[in-house]
């Protein structure tokens, strides 16, 4: 092994080099395949088109026939990895809080009848009216933002949604499971600002707010500009007929601005790109609940989930588009001028994730290989998420090798691509701690001649659970089982007497 270079920071080097060692610690099934086909993922020249052509290159010791097999056979102790990734050294914002988005990405698989587990998923179109449902695997990730204008992120775990899942539940399971993982990793202490974690229109934020009230978070999400939220109540005036007191107050119509009252903060910050952004923020809006959708199995009184509702716009956007107000609904309640605007600047971090997407497609080829099984797709899934993580720790460490129709960039500037391109370099000086190859031959496989007659098994695209949405839905069909149940018990006079003699003298 060549020695580290003088120009190379301790401090990267070491965090890379245990992060290697512990990530070859938790692939606990061809480990050795797994961990070159990783840093052959890292290695290659361009863009990955497929996974097979990853074996020619020499970071990858071994053949096809290995490939195939790690990702099919292979473990991968998913939970210590999750653990591994939640202890790394994470970016902040300048607060000192942890900033978490949660956003789905689809792995496209719309030609793969033989693959299980499919549902529909949503693709957007390059028109407002292009989009369309294609079968596929959706993930859903979590990742820790940057401050600033960059493309980094931290993926901190992916989940993939299958068809009798309900995405809003999986998305709380998930969102525990990674807070309680920061916690136990001493990223967040008592005293400390509460985790912001960041969703988009899609999501049930106050849903999300309500299961996760228990944790230090605070929720973040974008709500459609159609809404219709209530204010707080009035206070209590003596009313010599009596009755109730008013649950909620008067109704905020997003796209009425009659029935808005005046803001309780409002604020103006000068942008580079946008001219001026000004917030508006009002405080203990809420939504009215129904025992409907994800509130119908709800037991007793529905709660009053109060926040912050955010009203942001801003002067023009680029090439003179339009620029639509954007609402945001933060469960914190009490809220200043520095609150909102770290609300609104939190979420447009958001859109960092999405370059994180593209460079797990377009580059490090995420959904390039065609896999059978989803079980595969996970172990694929977490390599990638491996591979991009040590990307992003040698981004102190590596030194840019740009093509001569590039623009120098500072060293704290390089995108993950710029990275990737050097990180060949790098990896002579990181540790490597899988085994030699054993020489061995090939199979002798199927005798020439012989057709597979063994008729792979197609599976059906969507949801396989229906879920009753309306509490006199879910009523009736309480009463439907209850009476199925009733007859199988105690048959009617006239099933009685339907009964042959032997059969109610020898009952089975």
């Amino acid at each position: 092994m060549s020695l580290l270079p003088q120009d190379v920071p301790g401090e990267a080097f070491a965090e890379a080099s245990r992060f290697r060692d512990e990530l070859y610690a938790c692939l606990t099934g061809r480990g050795d395949e797994l961990f070159e086909l990783a840093d052959a993922v890292l290695c290659a020249p361009g863009a990955v088109h497929s996974a097979v052509e990853l074996t020619l290159l020499p970071e990858h010791r071994r053949g096809h026939g290995a490939m195939y097999d790690g990702l099919n056979e292979g473990r991968i102790d998913a939970d210590r990895l999750r653990s591994l990734l939640a202890g790394l050294p994470l970016p902040r914002f300048p607060d000192g809080r942890l900033v978490l988005a949660v956003d789905v990405s689809s792995w496209l698989r719309s030609d793969a009848p033989c693959s299980p587990d499919r549902l529909f998923c949503h693709v957007y179109g390059r028109a407002k009216t292009a989009s369309q449902f294609i079968p596929g695997w959706p993930y859903s990730f979590v990742a820790v933002l940057e401050m600033g204008a960059t493309s980094w992120t931290q993926i901190l775990d992916a989940v993939r949604l299958g068809p009798a899942d309900d995405a809003t539940a999986v998305t709380a399971a998930q969102l525990r499971d990674v807070v309680e993982r920061l916690i136990a990793a001493g990223q967040w202490s008592p005293g400390e600002p509460d985790i912001t974690v960041v969703t988009d229109a899609g999501y049930d934020v106050t849903r999300l707010a309500w299961v996760l009230r228990d944790l230090p978070v605070e929720l973040v999400g974008r709500v459609r500009g159609d809404r219709v939220m209530r204010l707080p109540k009035p206070p209590r005036v003596y009313d010599p007929k009596g009755g109730r007191p008013p649950k909620h107050g008067p109704e905020f119509r997003f796209a009425k601005p009659e029935t808005w009252p005046e803001p309780a903060v409002t604020t103006r910050t000068a942008t580079m790109n946008y001219g001026k952004a000004t917030a508006q923020a009002w405080d203990r809006v809420h939504p009215r609940l129904t025992h409907r959708a994800a509130w119908l199995d709800h037991e007793g009184e529905l709660p009053l989930i109060e926040g912050t509702l955010v009203r942001l716009e801003v002067e023009h956007l680029s090439k003179d588009r339009a620029a639509p107000a954007v609402w945001l609904w933060s469960s914190k309640t009490g809220a200043d001028g520095a609150d909102v605007d770290r609300t609104w600047q939190a979420f447009l971090r958001r859109f960092d994730l999405e370059h994180t997407f593209r460079l797990f497609k377009q580059t490090l080829g995420w959904t390039r290989p065609r896999l059978r099984e989803p079980e595969a797709a996970d172990r694929w899934t977490w390599l990638i998420i491996a591979a991009y993580t040590q990307l992003r720790l040698a981004r102190p460490a590596v030194h840019d090798l740009r093509h001569p129709w590039e623009k120098p960039t500072a060293p704290h500037r390089l995108t993950p691509a710029r990275v990737r391109r050097t990180f060949r370099n790098f990896r002579q000086h990181l540790p490597c701690p899988t085994r030699a190859p054993k020489p061995h031959r090939p199979g002798p496989g199927r005798p020439p001649g012989t057709p597979n007659k063994r008729r792979a098994p197609r599976y059906d695209v969507g949801k396989t659970v229906r879920r009753e949405t309306t509490l006199s839905a879910l009523q009736r069909l309480a009463g439907k089982d209850e009476g199925e149940h009733r007859a199988k018990v105690r048959p009617t006079h006239a099933a009685a007497r339907a009964v042959p003699i032997s059969h109610a003298l020898c009952p089975q």
